[in-house]
């Protein structure tokens, strides 16, 4: 048959690209005697572009799923689009094109670049967000929420980009108050939007994170922190003009300790709450703290404000008069929106307190340093024992669950004065958007029949298609007066679309399901396909979606599980957060934003990195790739330079999965020089042989093989062995590639060319290497004289006798010195180990003329002698 010398990525590549997608190589497998396997990815925005990051995403399912059909699996693993959004929008905005014909130009060529990669997707169950066959099942899941109330309009303070112009969700906003999208800092704002009650689910999404262990821990504990359940007492306070304040705590054991109240500047009672002389700085705060984010209100470090109301309320437990005060401290998204502060046992109470003169009333006393409120200089939030809290005075205090907890609750509840209570940091999903790009909200808004949703068989509502943009500002759907003006559906009179479009996040919240049955036109899918084939087995994606869209997708899940449509709790039994990749770059300290950053291209010598502009000695790193640092690396050009094997090889071998991979060129060479390596030695294999035909391996009993053959057998099995582990447990891939070389390099130096164990080594070598570079294998498979793809082979298993050695080398040494080496057998005990020892002629060579005072052996590895001096 003959091979080429020269390995030549770019033809071996092309080539069997199109072979698989010729033979349907990758359709997921229906055959029900099978066992599943669902290995996916995180979808990605139709950007236009890959970047090292997918490469890595997709790379590391890639190779579980060749894997596992090669171990008999029926294997789905799809791939799409997530392709509704403000980034497509904003590019039409700036370059006067529509959204879809942007979005499906990026998506057609970013998946030319996925099948550049060689990655096994089954492209039949492709899907894309934006396209109505797709969004028509996402509006019928909207009604669905509806119809069992978990869907709800009502106007409410909310998180506005004003760069984006739409709101955001609390999710969407970061922790120093920005939007997750644009950067701009997030303003509160008065608006009617749609939420969905994912509050209703709080305490199953919290507890079900005990279902999981195949997830990471600190994505389980970043969700139940979120979640923030909290236990304590729900207790009433009422203001002079009559009107209850409901406020949560969870001590209510120092309720007998409250000196005043503190209200959030959007609190609905305020208005009444309110007297004529305080009400122009009332309404002056206000707006004040409208235009503040949370994360800016809730931070430690910000001087307390606040205004007080001119009211006053009674505390329950005691009858006092406490003030009421507004603070932007206290959010209204958060518990009641009031708190009762007790200023001695919280330190951002206490020093709202001493900002505004407020008394200060120790009801936790310790043992070893009495309190006093007039003279303490900060909160004493620990254990003690309770004072001035007459039922409960000598109590033990304590948080959480402590003595003076339960017995201030079941005071409470047996005087009528509270109730025991759980509460959520969690708050309804607000989902509305002020955008065009995204799937419209099915409802219609009748003036005589109010908010009707559209009837399921006028689904889907399409997005108009002929829209105009005048920038980055309202939606101009509300503009389209022929689409928004439609006949009510439930009384036929003039009513009005509903033109807020869904979060993009619902979208994905329920991607991974459709993919079970992506060409049902009848139904959003068939629920026996889906619970054939979900949970997802392996889910593969970044860390920062470890709130949002992971949290998301396990609400809908237990949704439409309730809906009868599933029957099983978690979307996703395993996940694996991928580290970044990161790029060299080269900072310069003194310098402020995008300006510091040197590209490495740049520096003229790396031993003394010196700006080019200013001759300033710059820091050498690594950082996340992107433009600004210019230390990005396009896949396309290393596909092109090196071919998608080593590239797949790489990004396996650099770094484990779930940790940063530092992107060096020197190690990319070293995995295409591998690649050849690996090749060379088919090429002179083949050479020798003929392989016109199939050949079948027969391996001779081990009685029968040299000790060359037992070793070089050895190390096949062990190979074997280790990249099975490696691929089994936590996805060891840098690892399993190390052993692929070991295995390659004992091959290489192997004296029994000839010997059928040579020919199962360089078979095996070819099976191990299928999962992590599909196309030399492949290639190298067939030339060896193999019709099937190597793709289609079981994987191989490992030979347990094959591992076991016959013989062992024993070191031989004299007072601590190594003089040389014997050959014993492998079961011998610790006498048999000091014979052989002492008969060799290392030993008798050493030893002549010498007395041995003491042997030492320690088994399997060596004897030691010591000698008289």
């Amino acid at each position: 048959m003959g091979i080429e010398s020269r390995y030549n990525p770019a033809a071996i590549e092309t080539k069997w690209q199109r072979v698989w997608a010729d033979q349907g190589l990758d359709r997921a497998d229906e055959d029900p005697t099978k066992p599943k396997y669902y290995a996916l990815s995180m979808f990605p925005y139709p950007s236009g572009n890959l970047h090292m990051g997918h490469v890595r995403n997709y790379t590391i399912t890639d190779v579980i799923s060749r894997v596992r059909r090669m171990q008999g699996c029926r294997v789905l693993h799809p791939m799409g689009w997530d392709a509704f959004g403000l980034p497509a929008e904003n590019a039409a905005i700036d370059r006067g094109i529509p959204p879809g014909q942007w979005t499906y130009q990026n998506i057609a060529q970013m998946k030319q670049q996925l099948k550049h990669l060689g990655l096994s997707y089954d492209w039949n169950r492709e899907v894309a967000t934006c396209a109505p066959d797709y969004y028509r099942w996402t509006q019928w899941i909207f009604l669905q929420f509806y119809g069992a109330g978990l869907a709800y309009q009502q106007e409410a303070a909310v998180n506005w980009d004003p760069v984006d112009q739409t709101v955001l969700a609390n999710e969407q906003v970061d922790s120093d108050g920005r939007s997750w999208r644009s950067g701009a800092k997030v303003e509160r704002k008065l608006l009617r939007q749609w939420f969905l009650k994912i509050t209703d689910y709080a305490e199953e999404l919290l507890q079900d994170l005990d279902k999981l262990p195949g997830w990471p821990e600190r994505v389980k504990t970043m969700q139940a922190n979120w979640i923030g359940k909290s236990t304590g007492a729900e207790v009433i306070f009422v203001a002079d003009t009559g009107d209850e304040i409901s406020v949560f705590t969870t001590r209510p054991d120092t309720l007998w300790g409250a000196t005043f109240m503190v209200l959030s500047p959007e609190h609905p009672l305020l208005a009444k709450l309110t007297t004529p002389a305080q009400a122009e700085a009332v309404k002056t705060y206000q707006q004040q703290a409208a235009a503040k984010s949370d994360m800016d209100r809730l931070a430690d470090d910000k001087e307390k404000t606040g205004v007080w109301t001119g009211s006053y309320a009674t505390n329950p437990v005691n009858g006092e008069k406490v003030p009421i005060w507004i603070a932007d401290y206290v959010l209204m998204g958060y518990g009641t929106g009031a708190i009762m502060a007790v200023p001695a046992h919280d330190q951002r109470d206490f020093e709202f307190a001493r900002q505004f003169g407020l008394s200060v009333k120790v009801v936790v006393q310790p043992d070893d340093q009495p309190l006093d409120g007039e003279t303490m200089t900060a909160a004493w939030p620990h254990d003690g024992r309770m004072v001035n809290s007459g039922p409960l005075d000598g109590v033990p205090a304590g948080k959480g669950d402590g003595e003076s907890v339960t017995t201030a609750i079941q005071w409470l509840e047996a005087n009528g004065k509270g109730q025991g209570q759980v509460n959520y940091r969690l708050r309804d999903w607000l989902i509305s958007r002020q955008r065009y790009w995204g799937v419209p909200i099915p409802m219609v808004h009748c003036p005589d029949c109010g908010t009707v949703p559209v009837p399921e068989e006028q689904l889907p509502v399409c997005l108009p298609e002929s829209v105009a943009f005048s920038g980055r500002g309202p939606s101009p759907l509300a503009t389209l007066e022929d689409w928004v003006n439609v006949p009510c559906p439930t009384c036929g009179a003039l009513a009005q679309r509903e033109t807020d479009t869904m979060d993009t996040f619902i979208d994905s919240s329920w991607y991974f399901l459709r993919y079970a049955d992506a060409r049902n036109q009848e139904r959003v899918f068939a629920s026996t396909k889906v619970n054939d084939w979900l949970p997802v087995d392996q889910y593969v994606g970044g860390i920062e979606h470890a709130i949002l869209h992971l949290l998301y997708s396990r609400f809908f899940t237990k949704v439409l599980r309730d809906r009868g449509l599933l029957n099983f709790d978690e979307p996703f039994q395993r996940l694996l957060t991928q580290g970044m990749v990161q790029g060299l770059t080269y900072m310069n300290p003194n310098k402020a934003g995008k300006d510091k950053w040197v590209p490495a291209h740049l520096v003229k010598d790396p031993d003394n990195p010196l700006d080019p502009d200013t001759g300033d000695p710059l820091e050498r790193l690594y950082a996340t790739m992107s433009k600004s640092k210019g230390n990005g690396v396009a896949p396309g050009d290393v596909l092109a330079k090196y071919g998608a094997d080593t590239a797949r090889m790489f990004i396996l071998f650099k770094a484990p999965p779930e940790k940063d991979l530092e992107w060096d060129d020197a190690d990319v060479e070293g995995q295409y020089r591998f690649l050849n390596r690996v090749w060379r030695l088919f090429t002179e294999f083949i050479d020798e042989r003929d392989t016109a035909s199939p050949w079948q391996v027969t391996v001779p009993p081990a009685a029968e093989l040299s000790k060359p053959e037992k070793e070089l057998r050895r190390a096949i099995h062990t190979a074997i062995k280790e990249i099975s582990a490696d691929i089994e447990g936590d996805y060891q891939f840098n690892t399993a590639v190390s052993e692929l070389m070991k295995l390659s390099n004992a091959l290489n130096d192997a004296p029994c060319k000839e010997s059928p164990v040579y020919a199962e080594g360089m078979q095996t070598l070819l099976l191990l290497l299928a999962p992590f570079a599909p196309h030399i294998a492949d290639e190298l498979w067939h030339q060896l004289g193999h019709d099937e793809s190597v793709h289609r082979q079981p994987w191989p298993q490992v030979d347990e006798t094959a591992l076991v050695a016959d013989e062992i080398t024993l070191v031989i040494q004299i007072m601590g010195k190594t003089r040389g080496t014997i050959e014993v057998p492998a079961e011998s005990d610790q006498a048999a180990l000091e014979q052989y020892a002492r008969e060799s002629e290392v030993a008798q060579r050493y030893l002549d003329g010498q007395t041995v005072k003491k042997v030492i052996v320690v088994p399997g590895k060596l004897v030691n002698f010591v000698v008289a001096k």
